[in-house]
């Protein structure tokens, strides 16, 4: 009888161990998807047209939106209004094509 309740216990605990791991490998799997890695080797789509609220304020400039490379596809980063700098004009992002990929070259202040 004690076998029996031995091989039941250590037959169990066998299959808990096989549930916690694949639930563990499908907890890291769904944590990596998001994480693509990389370039996109595809043009970004046409830019939007935006309609800009109206300037909040005298010391304010227009940041033109943008496609971004998230998740494996390109999303849509909407334009917004920021405080200028003194003696400072923004330079938009761009895409610019190196070899077979994509890179975003961000907006900077200068």
């Amino acid at each position: 009888m004690r076998e029996i309740v031995f091989i039941t216990n250590y037959y169990l605990e066998d299959k808990m161990k096989k549930i916690a791991s694949v639930v563990l490998i499908s907890f890291v799997f769904v944590l990596l998807a998001g994480c693509v890695v990389g370039h996109p080797r595809i043009a970004p789509p046409p830019l939007k047209k935006e309609i800009r609220s109206v300037k909040p304020g005298p010391n304010q400039v227009w940041i033109s939106g943008h496609w971004k490379w998230s998740g494996g596809r390109y999303v849509w980063a909407s334009g917004h209004w920021t405080k200028t700098r003194p003696g400072k004009a923004w330079v938009k992002g761009h895409w610019k094509k190196k070899g077979p990929r994509y890179i975003w070259v961000r907006g900077h202040w200068r």
